[in-house]
């Protein structure tokens, strides 16, 4: 039995990187892999330390440090996932680190929308690093050249999503008001200031157009007031946090999803959607296009352009004909990150490196033997 230590987020809170975290060690175990998994968001113990600056720190990472020394230690192969800025020095770097001392060879699966900044200034300390991993694998074409770059080679491993979970639609939401779904965190960088922005200028021109925000985070003040402003308080539903289980029934209420990122890599939200048949308009950044073509599988527009959102939005909702044709193209197209796609390359790089490991360990103790 394969043995994978499996690093990286959990839920909660929910998010993408948690999410596929979670959703991989559940694919795993289900192929009869032994997975153990070293959280890096795990509680802090005690509760109060969490309130304490560069405390709470020291806290997270002496536990983590004791546990991934002990997990790899009993791991065939190392699943690290990993991000940008803090979160690559505080977890990912250290990851690989143990695991080169371990013997262990590690697969960095890199998924972090800011990668181009965070290599332009660090790139250095992070090769450095990456040099003692077994492999980088990222979710898109657009970090592998993002990578390229920085001569730092990587293969592709596409995020995976689950299409079981979600029904496309057959008419059921036919005659109902309209209802545009943004299901990202409230954070700047997801930029659900233009989505509201936009979604009032749709609402001038349908009043009964709905917007369900599902998320949460610190921006969930600033926009209520914006919503308030703009007197949309009762077109548009906040839900908080919604638990990935419950997020296939908010799917099947929509009309369109909605992702207004300023920056982005592979938004699980997006995958979502085209598994849920829900046409989609996206900005255009990052590894987004790499996923959606504009106008077959998706209406792409300018960051931060509110305008071009919303008429993008009023073409679909008054268009069947087109809003039909991007729910049958992207149902399509997401069969592409279904799990039976990505299953066959991921155990061929996991069983790659453990045959290069086990060779590794058997050279390096016939050569003790010889001594």
């Amino acid at each position: 039995m394969m043995r994978v230590a499996l690093v990286g987020p959990l839920p909660p809170p929910s998010g993408g990187m948690a999410n596929q975290t979670l959703q991989l060690s559940r694919l795993l175990t289900g192929e009869g892999v032994q997975v153990e998994t070293v959280q890096v968001n795990a509680p802090y113990q005690p509760d109060w330390v969490g309130h304490i600056r560069g405390l709470r720190a020291l806290f997270r990472l002496l536990p983590y440090l004791s546990r991934l020394w002990r997990v790899f230690g009993r791991s065939d192969v190392v699943h690290l996932m990993a991000n940008s800025g803090c979160s690559w020095h505080l977890f990912a770097a250290p990851a690989i680190w143990i695991g080169y001392l371990r013997n262990k060879p590690v697969v960095v699966n890199y998924r972090g929308g800011y990668a181009q900044d965070f290599l332009h200034r660090q790139s250095g300390i992070v090769g450095f690093s990456m040099r003692r991993a077994a492999r980088l694998v990222v979710p898109s074409g657009f970090l592998k050249k993002v990578f390229a770059d920085f001569s730092i080679p990587a293969d592709i491993l596409p995020n995976v999503v689950d299409v079981t979970r979600f029904r496309p639609p057959t008419g059921g939401n036919k005659g109902n008001p309209p209802v545009i779904l943004v299901a990202r965190n409230l954070e700047p960088i997801y930029d659900n200031a233009t989505a509201i922005r936009a979604f009032s200028r749709v609402h001038q021109v349908l009043p009964d157009a709905r917007l369900i925000i599902a998320g949460s985070g610190p921006e969930e003040i600033t926009l209520k007031y914006l919503a308030e402003s703009l007197g949309l308080n009762k077109a548009i539903e906040f839900t908080g946090c919604v638990d990935t289980e419950k997020m296939p029934a908010l799917y099947a209420r929509a009309s369109i999803a909605l992702n207004p990122s300023l920056v982005d890599n592979m938004p699980n939200s997006i995958l979502e959607a085209l598994a849920a048949g829900v046409p989609v308009v996206s900005t255009d950044v990052g590894g987004v296009p790499f996923i959606v073509e504009h106008e077959k599988t998706a209406l792409l527009v300018s960051v931060g352009d509110d305008k071009a959102m919303a008429q993008a939005m009023l073409r679909i909702l008054q268009d069947e004909t087109l809003a039909r044709n991007l729910s049958h193209a992207g149902s399509q197209a997401v069969e592409e990150y279904t799990w039976d796609k990505v299953r066959g390359p991921l155990f061929e790089i996991y069983k790659s490196l453990t045959r290069d490991s086990q060779s590794h360990m058997s050279h390096r103790a016939e050569g003790r033997a010889e001594q």
